[in-house]
């Protein structure tokens, strides 16, 4: 696919994730139509891209009404919607199960249009799963991304589905959340002793992959699982942390029956720290397959976490933004 001559529809392009893809598509040259929930609060979008490229559609993705208006006349669609705890209106089912699947039954009617047209393009589709997405997950997570992807894959089976590890990058909900609890806390919680392992993916790469994968016509009908150049243990992991803010803190192994009767006491606020569902992903390791195709073929090549994480935990350091003497 040209990038320059596309339209591509991005939903949920305002989020940690989104924006980055916006921002790569919008430099090679394409047109970017964006359903999010509140355009007033995406307008830090349009200054991505040239004045017209970028169209703001305010809309939930499970409206099905916001969902055509977003998808009508275009060459691509990017679906980076995903939850990692459910709260308010937003629900695992609804958005990693159902929503995958209704975008890939609109795209499917699509292509039936253009392959009885003289548009140059058939519709392509990239869809953002998970690794550790799995049918037999003991977590509702992993079991509706799996659901999201077989849906899909049943409506359009060329979809290209990428599933990143952990993402990190500035304004990730990981290694600063952890940061932060390091300026005040005593210590850092290990859970279930720190032993699982994770492959953390840098957000600008996970970007990179979808627009590789559109510009690859044989990227379609293909699952490739993104993960960055180190696998570390969740215990190593804090310590990375503590590391690159200049901190000395304890960390304090809790075990998982005490941390989930936590979790459960911690439900009943807005934003729980941690969710007993959360817990069930933590006793599996989130690193890639060795049989996955990732990105070597898609010809990129990961970025390490030194190179990246320290410079955005900065204001964690003594002496920081966020600092406490």
């Amino acid at each position: 696919m040209k990038l320059q001559t596309a339209t591509i529809a991005v939903i949920g392009g305002s989020g940690f994730i989104g924006r980055q893809i916006v921002e790569k598509l919008a430099r090679a040259g394409a047109r970017l139509k964006i359903l999010t929930r509140n355009a007033d609060k995406a307008k830090f979008l349009r200054p991505m891209g040239a004045p017209g490229q970028i169209t703001l559609i305010s809309g939930k993705a499970t409206d099905d009404k916001a969902l055509a208006q977003v998808l009508a006349g275009v060459d691509a669609v990017v679906n980076t919607v995903g939850i990692l705890a459910e709260g308010g209106g937003q629900r695992f089912a609804a958005l990693q199960a159902d929503l995958p699947t209704r975008i890939g039954q609109i795209m499917a009617k699509a292509e039936t249009s253009a392959s009885s047209s003289s548009r140059p393009h058939l519709p392509r589709i990239i869809h953002l799963s998970a690794i550790g997405a799995d049918p037999q997950s003991p977590s509702r997570y992993a079991r509706t991304k799996a659901a999201g992807e077989a849906g899909l894959l049943a409506a359009f089976p060329k979809a290209t589905i990428l599933r990143p590890s952990l993402v990190f990058g500035a304004g990730d909900g990981f290694f600063n959340r952890f940061a932060a609890m390091a300026v005040t806390a005593p210590a850092l919680p290990v859970i279930g002793g720190g032993t699982n392992r994770i492959q953390p993916v840098y957000v600008g790469d996970v970007a990179n992959a979808v627009v590789a994968a559109l510009q690859d016509q044989t990227s379609m009908g293909k699952t490739y699982e993104l993960g960055g150049p180190e696998i570390i243990t969740f215990r190593e992991a804090m310590r990375f942390v503590l590391q690159s803010i200049g901190r000395s803190r304890m960390l304090m192994s809790v075990p998982f029956p005490v941390m989930g009767l936590a979790a459960m006491a911690m439900s009943i606020l807005p934003n729980p720290p941690v969710t007993r569902d959360q817990l069930k992903l933590l006793k599996s390791d989130n690193v890639v397959s060795a049989d996955a195709l990732g990105f070597a073929e898609l010809g990129l090549t990961p970025t390490g976490m030194a190179l990246i994480v320290p410079k955005y935990l900065e204001r964690y350091k003594p002496g920081g933004r966020f600092s406490i003497t």
